[in-house]
């Protein structure tokens, strides 16, 4: 567990939601969820009381709250006195889907607040670039978690759950996802990657008939064949920045979505790297701000 935890409780007492807490950490409402339910599992006691519409804090909260607080703040003056140079150089992996989304906003933090940390990012698959990690090739990677859960020789930082949705033309009347799958040609997302499989899971599962005879390994590609009336496709969509060039329609698939864990992987034994730690800040960071963006944080 750890200690910057503590700050996110805090933040959450003092904004009255998750949310709230989220926008003043520049994490993502999820990240702050997993957080306080892994404070929660260390206490063996609820933090909060979630029965009604918004979360309540329970007397336990305050008091983790104030016993930590002094201790926190000491600890942020003796940070501050020592004035660790976070230096270095990153090898990081970000899947091709999020690699818009997150590289610009990272770079742009570490720049800033870390000039001598250099990072080095290259693209590719969730499986690849976590085997990367493993072998020491990379030092972290952000990657579609396995549906089953990670390796656990590795640490998994959960970033954001992405629910996948179906995209299909702007012209299209349809609404009904059976009713679409009939009018249309479906264009699968490669089925090596995660999201593929989970895509064509679904399709397996509710409309099976339908196959897919296009198979494309890019989303921008997949997003511009639907804006021009060639299929629909299963995709999960952070940053909806690219649909203004090629507009879509997107279509909920309800409480049965596919949906895929985003998390950035490192190994356990460089949990304690200051110039990882400091990347992963900076991934966060990066990921709340397009959330703000689109719209999406909190939910």
């Amino acid at each position: 567990m750890k200690i910057e935890m503590f700050d996110t409780l805090d933040a959450v007492l003092r904004g009255g939601s998750l949310a709230a807490a989220a926008n003043e950490m520049n994490l993502t409402a999820s990240a702050v969820s997993m957080q306080m339910k892994q404070i929660e599992t260390w206490f063996g006691q609820p933090l909060f009381d979630r029965s009604g519409h918004s979360i309540r804090p329970t007397p336990l909260a305050h008091e983790v709250s104030t016993a930590m607080r002094p201790g926190l703040e000491h600890l942020q003056s003796l940070r501050r006195r020592s004035a660790v140079v976070v230096e270095g150089i990153i090898r990081l992996g970000i899947i091709e889907s999020m690699l818009p989304t997150l590289l610009p906003g990272t770079l742009t933090e570490l720049r800033t607040r870390y000039p001598r940390l250099e990072l080095r990012p290259t693209s590719g698959r969730s499986t690849g670039l976590t085997d990367a990690v493993k072998s020491g090739e990379f030092d972290a990677a952000v990657v579609a978690e396995p549906p089953g859960g990670g390796s656990a020789r590795l640490q998994w930082q959960p970033l954001l759950r992405s629910e996948m949705r179906l995209i299909v033309p702007p012209n299209a009347t349809e609404t009904s996802v059976a009713a679409l799958f009939k009018q249309y040609e479906w264009i699968r997302y490669d089925r090596n990657t995660i999201s593929g499989m989970l895509g064509a899971r679904y399709v397996t599962s509710k409309v099976r008939t339908k196959h897919g005879a296009l198979e494309l390994d890019s989303i921008q590609a997949i997003i511009a064949m639907v804006s021009a009336g060639h299929g629909i496709a299963l995709v999960h969509l952070v940053d909806a920045d690219f649909c203004q060039l090629h507009p879509v329609h997107f279509v909920r698939l309800g409480s049965c979505a596919p949906a895929v864990q985003l998390s950035l992987v490192s190994r356990k034994a460089d949990a304690e790297s200051r110039p990882l730690r400091a990347v992963s800040e900076a991934v966060t960071s990066a990921l709340a701000v397009t959330l703000r963006k689109q719209g999406l944080a909190g939910r």
